[in-house]
């Protein structure tokens, strides 16, 4: 603080403190001076050019620092110690610059800051933050639980100013909560759940928290957070009384088998698996009886009982095969590959002192284990909404008011970045595969898309495209890719881009790792302790520092000098979470980052991919400022989309239930204000019966004729039903490990799965008008593509809890299919409107729910009543459709109006102005179709176009056909018209 406020604290300085105050109301301003403290009979506060700080009496904070960030943006940052101000933030680019204008006044013990939409109260007994409407009803509050307190999970110095934070609001009534990010446990509304903020293989965090009653929170913290219960979970031992199978208290029965062959049974109170020390070295090593089977499986069985009855929770952290049974109910049934776990949870209502059956039984395959369990929340918890965090600076977030959810999420973004556009193309469809061996392998991959009139526009070069020893050269293997831009140049001439893998991760040996090591950059703690990874014979590895801004630009010039240089279209970020060293606990991988430019890993574990994304973004942008970048990484921040990035959810399996989570996961995403999502269809790694070729044990399968006996019916099926779900999530992307996932690798042309693919992949680019616009919305109107239902159905309680249902921008309502044999599934239709069965024009009405017919080679989705589509002719790839007549798809019944947006499609002329709109209008009453006059140019545009219009209206052959049953062509020079339907 400054003198002033050093003199105000002072005893008998009362004299100083009113000269100031007189001088305050001299200047007339709406702010009163800056640093001037007023002394109020409970806790003192200071007047800002962009806000006001409060000392509160008493509580743990002893300053409260509010900010006005816009009408309905507030930043509040409560610090521990007077002199503690906030750390820079990565995530937020905006700054207050004053110009929003606010009113300070003081009440009845406490200071209310009002701006043209929230009314802010910070009360000067204990500094506690409301936030109102202006007529005095609560929009959200903070509740008594705000903390500091010793930082215990950095295993790094902590500095003496850092502090475990937890900030907790009240939850009112029925008000369901959404976002933060990609997660993997099917959750959707939040309200009441535990979610883990960390970053994984599989799992992006995004700090920002949406509510039905539509204001968000953004919590501006890197490191490891807690929602819902502060505590993380714990062994069962530590919460509960442990029985063995014959009923003997202390632990449970653990028994050892190689295949169905008991070796050993002991008693033990924790099975923990869970994580390497280093290399291949378990933390918890395997009974030496039983560390060298290969076919190792482990029953741990009893009984357990609890003081605390209520809704307890259990979380499976596991890979391998794994099932948890409680009270003789199987409640978990997993597969994760050995090397990729993560949790799972279950919940379920237990009475005290009762005694519960439980049993696990896990066939390990090598991977990893750990059962952890929450005793139910107290009451004074059970209604709050509570961020903690291990370490930071000070309690930090931001308040987003907004008329709707996708207001609040405008908010984020004019917080943390706009939403920078991708190229069209990228909207198109990708296929990819890990990993075409040679340029020979990707061109002939693409060659046959070409010939077999599939569309595509992109191809992707997975890893190991260098040589084996070169890790992080950015070489390519002359042997299988000797000619890379000659690669690049057919990708090209075939009307397609390719994308390439990079990584943060270097071998010792290259020139590329020397320079960084030179200027300190690189993590080198996993040189020091000897973790080599599993490329050949293993090599020594090491990430490099990306919060360092030098170092951040020594490997934007590396990327540039040896393949942006190539003419490659796209980068793929690979292993940002950094995955340093698999399966090592968050204790060590925090070790493995410390320290780096900003300060130890647990300040900043969660970020690591945002400043890595904006490098890229930023050096590539500089090097072709007319094409737009385009990045797809594995993990991301709060402000990833600012950075051209689309994220993906990892590497899941290839499972039905997998398939299911990452429904919930992209609805996350969406809500948490990332409008650019995607998952590889069919799933990265299949289980070895998928795997495995039938006829060479040693061969994984290529082609499906090789799949073993038994297993080509569901691997069709499923990879048909992720594939109808893929096209309708906000990028289309096929990848995965063997089987191969071209489309023509999975099913034969004459099939029902083939059929399907290449109809719901020709459906793709027939719905890119749709799609784009919703696109270019996404910068200039923040919109979201992939929404959950409570963005459009705000006041309907029953879809605010639907998780395997969205919709797929304003009008689509898309419900995948995720069981193996279902020839139907239920489906809600929200209420409020009527819906159009897509495929054969069926009317339902909302607010039911309905067995929708969904054969093989079908998903059900559903048209909301008073929509407009527009689509394309069938194409090739994305820029076809660029002046290409337009076809309307009008679905009546009510009102409806669509923008139809255009660009160029390729540059960053958008961000100038050069983009057009024309609006499409229809009136139920008049029955009329108006056309508006043509807003803005781009170049490249087309003056005139023809226009074709078809009116669903009830059940119609093929309605989903979008050349059939055309009422009406027009050519449009760009003037407005009206259109009356027959």
């Amino acid at each position: 603080m400054n003198k002033q406020a050093d003199l105000h604290t002072t005893r008998g300085r009362g004299i100083t403190l009113f000269i100031l105050l007189i001088s305050t109301l001299i200047a007339g301003c709406h702010s009163a001076s800056e640093g001037a403290f007023e002394k109020t009979a409970r806790g003192d506060f200071e007047r800002l050019a962009d806000g006001v700080t409060v000392i509160p009496a008493s509580g743990s904070a002893k300053a409260v620092h509010v900010r006005v960030y816009g009408d309905n943006l507030i930043r509040v940052t409560a610090v521990a110690e007077r002199e503690n101000r906030a750390a820079e933030s990565l995530m937020v680019t905006a700054t207050t610059n004053g110009q929003v204008n606010f009113d300070v006044s003081e009440g009845d013990g406490f200071i209310s800051l009002k701006t043209a939409e929230i009314l802010t109260e910070i009360s000067l007994l204990d500094g506690k933050v409301v936030f109102k409407n202006h007529d005095g009803s609560v929009i959200l509050s903070e509740a008594g639980q705000r903390g500091f307190s010793a930082v215990t999970q950095d295993p790094g110095v902590v500095d003496a100013d850092s502090y475990a934070l937890r900030q907790a609001f009240l939850r009112t009534g029925d008000e369901a909560l959404y976002g933060l990010g990609q997660h993997q446990n099917g959750q959707v509304n939040l309200a009441g759940e535990n979610v883990k903020l960390t970053t994984h293989n599989l799992v992006i965090s995004i700090p920002f928290l949406v509510s039905s009653r539509n204001y968000g929170i953004l919590w501006d913290n890197n490191s490891v957070t807690h929602f819902g219960d502060p505590e993380p979970a714990k062994p069962l031992f530590e919460s509960l009384r442990l029985y063995d199978a014959e009923g003997k208290p202390g632990g449970l029965t653990a028994r050892y088998f190689d295949g169905d062959k008991l070796i050993l049974s002991q008693v033990k109170k924790d099975l923990d698996y869970q994580f390497y020390a280093r290399g291949d070295l378990r933390q918890v090593p395997l009974p030496d009886a039983v560390k060298d089977i290969s076919n190792l499986r482990i029953e741990w069985e009893g009984s357990f009982e609890t003081d605390t009855g209520g809704l307890h929770r259990f979380s499976m952290y596991s890979s391998g095969y794994a099932k948890l049974s409680i009270n003789n109910q199987e409640v978990l049934n997993r597969w994760r590959m050995n090397w990729n776990p993560w949790y799972h949870d279950y919940a379920v209502d237990l009475k005290e002192n009762r005694r519960y059956p439980i049993k696990l039984d896990w066939t390990t395959q090598d991977g990893f284990m750990r059962l952890l369990h929450r005793d139910p929340l107290s009451p004074a918890d059970s209604n709050l909404t509570s961020f903690s965090s291990e370490t930071g600076k000070s309690v930090d977030y931001y308040f987003v008011k907004g008329a709707d959810i996708d207001d609040v999420i405008a908010g984020y973004r004019k917080l943390t970045g706009k939403s920078v556009m991708l190229p069209r193309w990228a909207y198109g469809f990708w296929q990819s595969r890990e990993r075409y061996k040679s340029q020979d392998e990707l061109l002939a991959a693409l060659k046959e898309y070409r010939d077999r009139e599939i569309p595509i526009d992109n191809i992707v070069l997975d890893w190991s495209y260098w040589p084996e020893d070169a890790w992080g050269s950015h070489e390519f293997d002359k042997k299988f890719f000797p000619t890379p831009k000659k690669m690049v140049q057919q990708v090209h001439e075939m009307n397609a881009q390719i994308m390439i893998s990079v990584w943060p991760k270097f071998y010792p040996d290259t020139k590329n790792y020397k320079e960084l090591n030179a200027g300190s950059y690189m993590f080198n703690k996993n040189l020091d302790e000897k973790n080599h990874d599993w490329i050949g014979k293993g090599y020594l590895n090491a990430f490099y520092d990306a919060y360092h801004p030098e170092a951040r630009k020594i490997f934007w010039d590396q990327l540039n000098r040896n393949i942006n240089a190539l003419g490659f279209d796209a980068w793929w970020l690979d292993a940002v979470e950094p995955d340093i060293h698999s399966n090592l606990s968050w204790e060590k991988r925090k070790d493995l980052m410390t320290p780096n430019h900003l300060g130890t890993g647990a300040e900043v574990f969660n970020a690591y991919a945002l400043p890595h994304a904006e490098s890229v973004y930023l050096g590539d942008r500089a090097s072709t400022p007319d094409t737009r970048v385009f990045i797809l990484t594995r993990s991301g921040f709060a402000g990833i989309q600012r950075t051209a990035s689309a994220i993906w959810s990892g590497d899941i399996v290839s499972r039905w239930s997998n398939l299911k989570e990452q429904i919930a996961a992209g609805i996350g995403v969406g809500l948490a204000g990332v409008p650019n999502w995607t998952f590889d269809i069919g799933g990265f790694t299949p289980e070895d019966r998928f795997r495995w070729n039938s006829d060479n044990a040693d061969a994984t399968v290529g082609h499906y004729s090789e799949l073993p006996e038994g297993q080509l019916d569901e691997w069709q099926e499923l990879n048909t039903r992720w594939f109808q779900f893929g096209a309708f999530v906000p990028l289309f992307r096929s990848h995965g490990q063997n089987p191969y996932r071209e489309i023509y690798n999975i099913a034969a042309e004459d099939s029902e799965h083939y059929e399907s693919m290449v109809w719901y992949t020709k459906l793709r680019y027939r719905l890119l008008p749709y799609i784009y616009s919703i696109a270019g919305d996404m910068y200039h109107r923040d919109a979201t593509l992939m929404r959950g239902l409570v963005m459009d159905f705000p006041e309907d309680k029953v879809a605010r809890n639907i998780r395997d249902q969205y919709m797929f921008g304003p009008s689509l309502l898309v419900a995948p299919v995720y069981e193996m044999g279902a020839r139907e599934r239920s489906v809600y239709l929200p209420a409020g409107t009527d819906w159009y069965d897509l495929y054969t024009g069926r009317k339902f009405a909302g607010g039911t729910n309905i067995q929708a017919a969904a054969p093989i080679s079908r998903m059900p989705a559903f048209v909301k009543s008073g929509s407009i589509i527009p689509s394309a002719p069938a194409v090739q790839y994305a820029d076809q459709i660029v002046n290409a007549p337009i076809t309307l798809n009008v679905y009546v019944g009510s009102d409806s109006k669509f923008e139809l947006y255009e660009d160029d499609g390729r540059s960053y002329g958008y961000e100038k102005g050069e983009w057009s709109r024309i609006l499409f209008r229809y009136s139920e009453k008049s029955k009329t179709l108006f056309i508006g006059d043509r807003e803005g140019k781009f170049p490249g545009m087309a003056q005139d176009r023809d226009i074709m219009v078809r009116w669903i209206s009830g059940e119609t052959p093929n309605a989903s056909n979008f050349d059939e049953a055309i009422a009406t062509k027009i050519n449009y020079s760009g003037n407005a018209l009206s259109i009356t339907r027959p």
